[in-house]
């Protein structure tokens, strides 16, 4: 009897050509596309663009047309707005800078969609990551680096679980982009030049401060840049405004290039300073998940990400509480910025990651 697999498409090359490639391997494939956005309107301005607007649905369709299998769209709004909006939002206001796509991935894409397709009677569920999934000797499961460093996302999918990573399948891991192209131009996909979706999709203009405004309803104050030792040297926007390691837009008269070295939401501070302050080879996490092992005992080599975009660097890590992680790095690394994710691996393997602090 085949395997079901349900495959979340967002009407991209990449998604479009996962579901190919599982009906050609002999899968049971169901097409769902996860309607997120929260109400017609805002789903209208998305029709040009991003990964979950109108237009995202209709391509999806037609692909699911084309291969000749099930299409569903299934309503997230609910699971969507409560942990990635509420909390992209929450996390800015509190001085952090949030990875929506992170919270989307452990639960939205996986969560909420796997809790449905196991109920309708899938096996898995599928997406158009490039990242691939290996089975340990010890039996667990893990995240390991896609074919094509270009491309790979494992960073974004450090903290699905166990459980959620055993009813996975990634198929287009295997893959470079330009080879994932070149199937879906075969197979006669008519998105096989669109391109890669950029921004966050809730908000495609890439202005955060105004988003968070406006859903929250809160005008966050106007504040003091000060420096580390508390010197005035001007004022700010609001909070909402800045990030770690940030140079544009400061507008401050001090001659030379200066950068966010921190935030105080707490006293509505924006401290400013030198580059070189903003490397430290001590890093900080919580709300640890692992996941090539199941803990870490006494003192461990790995290589570790900072932010997604990072290459990654040499490091030694340990627990220092029951969910607290020291990293200690070879050598000094720019802008660790809470909020964001830290995240270890073990060669090719995710050893795991938490919330930088």
């Amino acid at each position: 009897m085949k395997k079901k697999v349900v495959v979340g498409m967002s009407g991209g090359v990449d998604s479009s050509v996962a579901a190919y490639l599982l009906k050609e391997q002999g899968y049971d494939v169901i097409g769902v596309t996860m309607q997120i956005w929260q109400d017609e309107e805002e789903e209208r301005q998305q029709e040009n663009g991003g990964c979950c607007g109108l237009s995202a649905v209709e391509d999806a369709r037609r692909v699911a047309q084309d291969l000749d299998i099930p299409y569903y769209v299934m309503n997230f709004k609910a699971e969507f707005k409560d942990r990635v909006m509420d909390y992209f939002a929450e996390e800015y206001l509190q001085g952090r800078t949030p990875n929506p796509c992170i919270a989307c991935n452990r639960y939205v894409k996986w969560e909420s969609l796997l809790r449905r397709s196991l109920k309708i009677g899938a096996d898995y569920i599928a997406t158009g990551h490039y990242a691939r999934i290996r089975q340990l000797a010890d039996g667990r499961y893990t995240i390991c680096n896609s074919v094509t460093a270009a491309k790979d996302q494992t960073y974004a999918l450090y903290n699905l679980t166990q459980e959620q990573l055993s009813h996975t399948l990634m198929p287009v891991g295997e893959y470079t982009k330009d080879e994932i192209r070149k199937i879906a131009a075969k197979a006669g996909f008519r998105i096989a030049n669109k391109p890669d979706s950029q921004e966050i999709c809730f908000v495609p203009d890439g202005d955060y401060a105004s988003f968070i405004e406006e859903y929250t309803g809160k005008h966050l104050p106007k504040g003091n840049f000060v420096t580390r030792d508390g010197q005035i040297l001007g004022e700010h926007r609001g909070i909402i405004h800045y990030t770690i390691g940030q140079r544009r837009g400061l507008n401050l008269p001090m001659g030379h290039r200066v950068f966010v070295t921190g935030i105080r939401p707490d006293t509505n501070e924006v401290i400013v300073g030198e580059n070189e302050e903003l490397f430290q080879r001590v890093v900080r996490a919580n709300r640890l998940n692992f996941m090539s092992v199941p803990s870490i005992s006494g003192e461990k080599k790995v290589t570790a990400k900072i932010r997604y975009n990072h290459r990654g660097a040499e490091a030694a890590v340990r627990m220092v509480g029951e969910d607290l992680l020291e990293c200690v790095f070879e050598e000094p690394q720019r802008a660790a910025t809470p909020g964001q994710a830290l995240v270890m691996y073990d060669g090719e393997n995710v050893l795991g990651g938490g919330t930088i602090l």
